[in-house]
C-alpha cells in the first residue's frame, strides 16, 4: 500500500527557485560591501567575510573531520594555493568597489569563465572549441569597452575620451583592472579547485579552502595595519549579512541546483549576477550605468555565454 505522504528524506525544494535565490543572493555582495566600505578597508571586509563563513561552516566540516585531517601533502598542497588564490580574489576584487562602478566591477568580475578557458590547455589539459576562442575575442571586447565607459563619453555620435596619460591615471581605470585581477585570481581558484575537488565531499573542500583564505586576509590585514575593531553596530550586521547571504546562502544555492539541473544552465544562470547586482545598485545606491557600461556588459555576457556552454559532441 503507497502511502499517502513522502518521506521527509525525499522533500527537496524546486532546483529553479534555489537558484533564483541564489542568483539573489550574490547579486547583494557588492552593494553590502559598498554600504560598510565608509568604515572598513577592503582586507578587513574581505577578512570578515571570509572568517565569519569558516566559523558557521565549522560544526558541519567537524562532522567530516576524518576526511581533511587525513589528507595527502599533495592535496593539502593544492587547498592552500586555492585559497590563497580566493583570498587574493575577495582582495582585489573588493578593492575595486572603491574606484569604480557597481556595473563596471561585477561584469568584469564575472569574466571568470573566460580565463579558466583561456589557461585549461596549460593546466588542465582542456583544449579550448573554437566557439570558446570566440567567446574570448568577444568577451575581451566588451571588457576593453567596460574599461572605457567612466572615462569616455558620446558627444555628437563620436567616442570623447580623454589622452592617453589621463585616461591610465583615472580612478575608474585602476578599479576596473582591480576587478579584472580578481577574476584572474577566481580562475586560478576555479582551477586548482578541479585538480583536487573530486577526492572530496563539498563541506570539507569548501571548509578547508575557506579557511586558509580566510588566514591569509586576516594576515594581510594585520600587516597592513588595518582597522579590524570597533565598528558600529550596523556595520557588523553587514559583514554578517556579507558572509550569510551571498557567500553561504548564494553559493550553496548554486551548488543544489548542480545536483539536480545540468552544470551549463547553472553556469550560464551566474551571468545573472551583473544584472542582478545593476539593478540592486539603482535601486539602493541610487548607482546607474552608463550607455558604455551596458553595451559593453552585454558583449562580455554574451562572450561568457558562449565560452560557458557544452562543446556539441
Amino acid at each position: 500500500m503507497t502511502s499517502l505522504h513522502k518521506p521527509f528524506t525525499e522533500f527537496r525544494l524546486p532546483p529553479y527557485l534555489v537558484l533564483v535565490i541564489g542568483v539573489f543572493c550574490v547579486s547583494t555582495a557588492s552593494i553590502l560591501i559598498r554600504l560598510v566600505q565608509n568604515e572598513a578597508s577592503a582586507l578587513t571586509i574581505a577578512a570578515y567575510r571570509m572568517v565569519l563563513s569558516v566559523l558557521i561552516l565549522f560544526p558541519l566540516a567537524w562532522q567530516k573531520r576524518e576526511e581533511w585531517l587525513s589528507l595527502p601533502y599533495s592535496s593539502l598542497k593544492f587547498i592552500g594555493l586555492g585559497g590563497i588564490f580566493l583570498a587574493l580574489h575577495f582582495a582585489f576584487w573588493i578593492s575595486s568597489l572603491r574606484f569604480t562602478s557597481v556595473t563596471s566591477s561585477v561584469v568584469l568580475v564575472t569574466t571568470t569563465p573566460l580565463w579558466v578557458a583561456l589557461v585549461s590547455p596549460l593546466v588542465l589539459r582542456e583544449h579550448p572549441s573554437a566557439r570558446t576562442w570566440a567567446g574570448l575575442v568577444i568577451g575581451i571586447t566588451g571588457g576593453v569597452i567596460v574599461s572605457l565607459a567612466q572615462g569616455c563619453t558620446w558627444q555628437a555620435w563620436a567616442l570623447s575620451c580623454p589622452d592617453f596619460a589621463s585616461f591610465f591615471r583615472g580612478k575608474a581605470f585602476l578599479g576596473n583592472i582591480m576587478a579584472l585581477i580578481g577574476a584572474w585570481m577566481a580562475s586560478g581558484y576555479m582551477v586548482v579547485g578541479r585538480k583536487v575537488r573530486a577526492g572530496l565531499s563539498l563541506i570539507s573542500y569548501v571548509f578547508m579552502v575557506y579557511a586558509v583564505s580566510a588566514f591569509v586576509l586576516l594576515i594581510f590585514a594585520i600587516l597592513a595595519q588595518e582597522k579590524i575593531l570597533g565598528f558600529s553596530p550596523i556595520t557588523y550586521i553587514y559583514l554578517l549579512g556579507l558572509a550569510v547571504i551571498p557567500q553561504l546562502l548564494g553559493h550553496s544555492s548554486y551548488n543544489y541546483a548542480l545536483g539536480y539541473l545540468p552544470a551549463a544552465f547553472v553556469a550560464l544562470t551566474i551571468l545573472l549576477e551583473p544584472i542582478g547586482a545593476s539593478l540592486l545598485a539603482m535601486a539602493i545606491l541610487r548607482e546607474f550605468p552608463n550607455t558604455l557600461e551596458i553595451l559593453g556588459g552585454l558583449i562580455i555576457l554574451l562572450g561568457v555565454g558562449l565560452t560557458s556552454l557544452p562543446a556539441k559532441k
